[in-house]
């Protein structure tokens, strides 16, 4: 089995100081807004390569062109995994190894899909709202399954959605990408506000479940050598 990288890894706390972050964070949250003349959107994910038994988180950035959807860069960065697996707390777990994948990318996207969630959370700091916060990015979070509230399934019809309602507020849409397919859990990361977050999953689908973006992304991070393939046209 080939050893895990060594590199440093700055960021690991405690899970009780990791809460008290997420605390002070989230007041820096912007949940309004409609980003403007976006040219590139970013699609993030992680994974844990087998072969290193969860030790190495691989993170996947994989940046698309607007409105073609067509990648124009990937990075992926492998490191150690140094902070456990704990519901609510997954930007602790993979947010290091985004920003370093994040930090080697020579096009700056205007927006990112995060596979996971944002105000849609605990504690409405999702990973989709720590990667917006600390890189400034607007941000959505598209979490495959659900977190934190309740919903009535919307209908079966592609773009059909239904408000995610947690402790009275809504936090996120439960939105369909496909005819009859599972939905996705879409809610704000930073600097978006959740009608634009909807539209902007919705415009990034190209008939499958998952927008283009978490598709390479998704891909990506459980194989880098990964090439997405279109659905051919009936």
């Amino acid at each position: 089995m080939r050893r895990p990288p060594q590199t440093p890894y700055p960021w690991y706390i405690t899970p009780a100081e990791a809460r008290a972050q997420q605390e002070r964070m989230r007041g820096q949250v912007i949940r309004v807004g409609a980003p403007e003349g976006v040219r590139y959107i970013a699609g993030v994910d992680c994974g844990f390569p087998g072969v290193y038994e969860g030790k190495v988180t691989r993170a996947a950035v994989a940046v698309l062109s607007w409105p073609e959807l067509e990648l124009v860069e990937k990075s992926i960065v492998e490191r150690p995994t140094d902070f456990p697996y704990i519901p609510g707390f997954l930007s602790f777990r993979e947010a290091p190894a985004v920003q370093e994948a994040l930090g080697k990318l020579k096009t700056r996207p205007d927006l990112l899909i995060v596979d996971g969630h944002g105000y849609a959370h605990p504690r409405g700091f999702g990973i989709a709202c720590h990667i917006g916060v600390e890189t400034g990015l607007p941000s959505i979070g598209a979490g495959k399954s659900v977190l934190v509230g309740r919903f009535t399934m919307p209908a079966d019809k592609a773009g059909s959605r239904a408000p995610l309602v947690y402790k009275g507020e809504t936090v996120g849409t439960v939105l369909r990408t496909r005819d009859g397919v599972a939905p996705l859990f879409v809610s704000s990361g930073h600097r978006i506000g959740l009608d634009s977050a909807v539209e902007w999953v919705l415009g990034c689908c190209r008939g499958y479940r998952l927008p283009e973006t978490t598709r390479w992304a998704d891909g990506l991070a459980g194989d880098p050598e990964f090439r997405v393939k279109s659905r051919r046209k009936r």
